[in-house]
């Protein structure tokens, strides 16, 4: 049985840890800011965290805690996608020429909408140890019957309210990205924040 209070519980959680800026975060951004493709880039990351929150519910957030071996790999193939992706947004910053809004910067190839989508989605150990460890660990505790769904749509909701808010939100800030300074700045933080990511994700797997 549907359990408001406890859905309530699982939206506020999973929006807690979804709106934080991130690789994934700024990727839906600058999708919806170029209107390439938001609709399709915000279903992918949305139905990526609707069953990495499906998988936690069902145990598989203790298969990861037994095995240290996975995230460790998993930390590096994140470093070496966020690796790429900054030093290409660095690289856009230095090049007016593709700053402009009209064109067609950013993925649109539906195929490389999905496969960039779940890179930035599953790419990052940091997302399974929000959805699978921590979302999972925390609505297996409900019962299996009726709270834990409850818990696992609230916090699904929250995900998709966000990527979808997101990518369409981004389109009301139009007006000031038809500037190229505001590319400039936009590409630069965001090259910055997934260099630093994969620093951080490198160091982890070197580290263990």
């Amino acid at each position: 049985m549907f359990q408001t209070d406890i859905a309530l519980k699982g939206f506020g959680l999973g929006a807690s840890l979804i709106i934080a800026i991130g690789a994934q975060n700024a990727f839906v951004l600058r999708q919806g800011l170029r209107h390439a493709a938001p609709f399709l880039t915000a279903l992918t990351c949305a139905v990526c965290d609707a069953l990495l929150i499906a998988a936690g519910l069902l145990g598989a957030g203790a298969l990861v805690n037994a095995h240290p071996g996975l995230a460790r790999w998993a930390a590096a193939l994140g470093a070496v996608f966020l690796g790429v992706y900054g030093l290409r947004a660095l690289k856009a910053a230095l090049h007016p020429g593709q700053l402009a809004v009209d064109h067609g910067a950013g993925v649109r190839d539906w195929r490389k909408v999905i496969a960039t989508t779940l890179g930035f989605s599953l790419l990052n150990p940091h997302v399974y140890l929000d959805t699978v460890v921590l979302l999972g660990g925390i609505g297996s505790q409900f019962t299996a019957s009726g709270g834990r769904l409850s818990f696992g749509i609230g916090a699904t909701t929250a995900s998709f309210c966000w990527f979808f808010g997101l990518a369409y939100g981004a389109g009301k800030l139009a007006p000031l990205f038809a500037k190229q300074v505001a590319w400039r700045v936009l590409d630069v933080l965001i090259g910055l924040t997934m260099s630093s990511l994969a620093i951080s994700l490198a160091r982890a797997a070197w580290l263990g």
